[in-house]
Parts: C-alpha cells; structure tokens; sequence
C-alpha cells in the first residue's frame, strides 16, 4: 500500500495532542501505564516528561514534533504493518516516523516486554 501526497499532508498537520489522549485509551484498556507509553515515546524522541507535556501544550502538529525530536538510530528496525502499511516500504520520512509511533504504542497495547519495543541492536 503507497501512502498519497494527500494522506502524508494530513499527516503532517495532525495535532500530536489529539491523537495523545488516544494512545493513553489504548494502552490504558490493556493494563499498561501512562508511564510506560512515555518511554515508549523518550525511547524514540528524546522526549521527557516536561517536553512532551510542553509539545502537548502547544498543540505542535506531527511535522513539528518529529522536527524537534532527536530521533533513535534503532527507530530503523521498528518494522511491520501498521494500518495498513509495512512501515518499512513508507517512502515519506514524517509518515515513517509516526508509524514507528504508531506500532511502537500497538506493541505496548498487546503486552509485548518494554525490552522487545525499545530495540536495542
């Protein structure tokens, strides 16, 4: 499945703030913790608490959020299919990079070990 120009446009302008409150829903249902969902999130931005709650604040759009991360250089060996897409067949750097968010969160949510999604090559 190729990501359109339109859907990474989209994308790009979602608001981190409103998907957040649906990453914590998620993982919530299944037993895990708030805590655990933001090292899940530092383990991939370089996000602290603080920042994530000012980036929050600000209502930053994925494009900035992902612009002010520090990126893991294990990010890479996130793979699979996320909504649909393998994710490392997403030509769109910002689109690959929220669907690294996006498995990582899934992976949280079906109880894999925090050790199996913060990859450590």
């Amino acid at each position: 499945m190729k990501t359109t120009a339109k859907h990474n446009e989209r994308i790009a302008k979602m608001t981190f703030s409103s998907v957040y409150p649906h990453y914590i829903t998620k993982i919530e249902k299944k037993g895990r913790t708030k805590e655990e969902l933001h090292q899940v999130i530092k383990w991939l931005t370089g996000f602290d608490d603080r920042k994530l709650s000012e980036l929050i604040d600000e209502k930053v759009t994925f494009e900035t959020f992902f612009k002010k991360a520090e990126l893991n250089p294990n990010a890479k060996l996130i793979t699979g299919v996320i909504c649909g897409y393998r994710i490392e067949d997403i030509e769109n750097t910002l689109t690959r990079q929220v669907r690294y968010l996006d498995k990582l969160v899934d992976e949280l949510a079906k109880g894999k070990k925090m050790e199996k999604i913060l990859r450590y090559a």
